[in-house]
């Protein structure tokens, strides 16, 4: 064993992809197990990997760590990445779960029946373009300081950027009118571990394509 945290989860972003940018900017290196069908899956429950039965699951410090969100905690409190006290925390789970809310809800366009997903597309760009967006460019204009909380780099700053990248996919021109929030992008996308794992050939994974949904499909049974 290498040491390093060690990801199982398919070879798509999903609910790790999180997990991936936030190790990526603490400049952790992290190895990933993929599942690649349902056997590999039911492999993980029936040597008593998956607590819940269900991933994604990480390896690290001699934990099996299930659940989103306990994942994201436990590396964000290891890294000094979750504020410095429990006002801040506050703040930050707060603001995590804005983006998660709007993460998960375009992540999940893809995966719509035909028939929905002119809807669904509908909804997404007006709930980012008038919930989530303003919400984080306020609460930049109302401190003026370079971070979300505390002025100081945290895991809320790390799930809205990588929140901004999917809003520049689905539709770039959303960001137009919040300056503040791109300008933490690209203050975030040049710290070195970021814009690193932002290069061709990191474990950042691309969006989600036809073959992607096949083997989540597959994986999954859904």
């Amino acid at each position: 064993m290498s040491g390093k945290p060690v990801l199982h989860y398919f070879n798509g972003r999903g609910r790790m992809e999180a997990a991936r940018w936030l190790l990526a900017a603490a400049g952790v290196e992290f190895e990933e197990k993929f599942l690649t069908s349902a056997e590999d899956l039911e492999k993980l429950r029936n040597d008593g990997s998956l607590m819940f039965q269900q991933v994604p699951m990480v390896e690290i410090d001699g934990m099996k760590l299930a659940q989103s969100r306990a994942i994201l905690n436990y590396i964000a409190t290891k890294h000094n990445l979750y504020g410095k006290d429990m006002k801040e925390r506050a703040l930050i789970d707060m603001y995590s779960e804005g983006v998660a809310d709007c993460s998960e809800m375009l992540m999940m366009l893809p995966f719509c029946p035909p028939g929905e997903k002119d809807a669904k597309i509908a909804a997404a760009r007006d709930r980012a373009a008038n919930r989530y967006l303003p919400a984080f460019e306020k609460v930049l204009k109302s401190h003026r300081q370079d971070y979300l909380v505390g002025n100081k780099l945290s895991r809320a700053d790390i799930h809205l950027v990588e929140l901004l990248y999917y809003i520049e996919e689905f539709d770039a021109s959303l960001l137009a009118s919040f300056p503040l929030l791109k300008a933490l992008k690209t203050r975030v996308s040049n710290l070195p571990n970021v814009k690193k794992f932002l290069q061709p050939g990191s474990q950042r994974k691309p969006p989600i394509d036809e073959k992607a949904i096949a083997e989540a499909r597959k994986i999954f049974k859904f």
